[in-house]
């Protein structure tokens, strides 16, 4: 490497790494800053934090998010675990639609699903109207077992993925040695199977608490209509609602980002503990359970009630309801129409102006956090210890909910707007958007880039490239 092309690296990667710094460190900080504070002008005092942490409506919204994130990972565990086995073991693993399927949930925005359940379950909703005699029982969905219930759903995909995945590269050998030793198929689960994914399951795990805890959507459609605060609900209305108390939500955001470095930490120490080097030089076969007779018929039972309750309701009910002209008439024959979609693209302009915003900011997020996950990938590679902070600093929204990001944008934005006028504009729109997404685009980079052979990059320094054109 030239000594002039090395310096133009070490000086992009200081640019990049004051960027970050400025874009990524400097709102946690202001998140921190303005908890101990109450607001700019007052000065740093650990009594103000302590005020804000132990109003009794915030213990009681922490208490609520722990419990909710906690049933959350017990239910979706137990859906989970069956549906990871049968796609790992059984023959309904080549059924590649189920992949797919399974997707839907994960692909569906949190609040169109919990939109489309109330649609469903609320009084004369859809399920009333298909089967009178339900409307007994639909009640009982609006309360805490029903937001646990919905919110599993969604995460799903996540725990299923991650147990699948995890359960595949279990060498058959060592189910059947058990076996061979007396083991009953019971027995083989508990004690073979099942503990050597402890660590997979860590992971899925706190993906899945980190995910409830930094979810939006459900919590302000159904868990505000039965009473239920969280975080992410809180946080919101401190930070939109007037009086406005930046404090109070800072003060939220810190707690909830000591909850999930302490689940990082747990998970981490989980994984470092009951992990196993299960696939090595030497190839194994995956085990393989024949299904037949009732044992099919039951598993084709419980994957067809789980595609039913994730994905076929939540839609049936959005796709039914904007279908429905005239809505005291509900579901009856005669009672359908398209003139709601004509009316939202010909005669509401509002509508129109929101799907275009929508489209163009996903389109101009997606080239920025793809460009610039790209320069960072490069600068990581070619930049040394200063590559690892770069990359530490990049991948830190990731671990972080996005709310508390979003807040910490805010707060460091509304500061400096007297120099930067940035704030409430759509370009701050922009902004936060890259951070949140920015990991992501690092990631991908980064796993394209180990494809690509050290040699290539090596023959091209070698025949005079320059870094950047190598």
């Amino acid at each position: 490497m030239h000594p002039s092309a090395s310096a133009g690296v070490r000086l992009s990667a200081i640019v990049a790494l004051a960027a970050l710094v400025i874009f990524i460190v400097c709102p946690l900080g202001s998140i921190f800053i303005t908890s101990f504070t109450g607001s700019e002008n007052e000065s740093l005092l650990v009594q103000h934090a302590l005020d804000a942490a132990l109003a009794s409506e915030n213990v009681e919204t922490v208490v609520n998010s722990i419990v909710l994130a906690g049933l959350v990972v017990v239910l979706t565990t137990v859906m989970a675990t069956p549906l990871a086995l049968l796609l790992s073991r059984t023959s309904w693993g080549q059924s590649h639609w189920l992949d797919i399927a399974l997707l839907i949930p994960f692909m569906t925005p949190p609040y169109i699903g919990a939109m489309g359940w109330i649609l469903f379950m609320q009084k004369r909703g859809l399920l009333e109207q298909l089967l009178p005699p339900a409307g007994a029982v639909t009640p009982a969905f609006f309360s805490l077992g029903g937001l646990v219930f919905v919110m599993s759903l969604h995460a799903l995909p996540f725990m299923t993925t991650i147990m699948k995945n995890a359960l595949i590269r279990v060498p058959g050998n060592l189910e059947e040695a058990a076996a061979v030793s007396g083991a009953g198929f019971s027995k083989r689960l508990k004690q073979v199977l099942l503990p050597l994914v402890t660590g997979n399951y860590a992971i899925a795990m706190l993906l899945v608490f980190v995910k409830t805890l930094a979810e939006y959507g459900t919590p302000s459609t159904l868990g505000r209509r039965i009473g239920f605060d969280v975080f992410t609900t809180k946080i919101h209305a401190y930070a939109t609602t007037a009086p406005v108390n930046f404090g109070a939500a800072a003060t939220l955001s810190l707690i909830l980002i000591t909850i999930c470095m302490a689940m990082w930490m747990l998970q981490s120490w989980i994984t470092a503990n009951r992990s196993f080097r299960l696939v090595g030089a030497k190839g194994a076969r995956p085990a393989f359970w024949k299904l037949s007779g009732w044992p099919r018929r039951a598993a084709a039972l419980y994957i067809g009630i789980v595609l039913l309750l994730a994905v076929g309701v939540p839609w049936f009910s959005v796709i039914a309801t904007s279908l429905i002209k005239i809505r005291g008439y509900g579901l009856a024959l005669g009672n359908f129409t398209l003139m709601h979609y004509v009316e939202l693209f010909t005669e509401n302009p509002k509508g129109l102006d929101a799907f275009v915003t929508s489209l163009m900011l996903a389109l101009s997020v997606g080239l920025i956090a793809s460009f610039l996950g790209t320069v960072i990938v490069w600068l990581i590679r070619h930049s040394g210890r200063m590559g690892r902070l770069l990359e530490g600093i990049g991948l830190l929204p990731e671990m972080l909910p996005s709310i508390v990001m979003a807040i910490g944008l805010m707060l460091f934005w509304n500061q400096i707007y007297t120099w930067i006028p940035l704030y409430n504009t759509m370009g701050f729109m922009v902004l936060v958007y890259v951070i949140l997404f920015l990991p992501y685009a690092i990631q991908y980079t980064t796993s394209a880039w180990m494809q690509v052979s050290p040699s290539l990059r090596e023959a091209g320094s070698v025949c005079g490239g320059s870094p950047f054109s190598s």
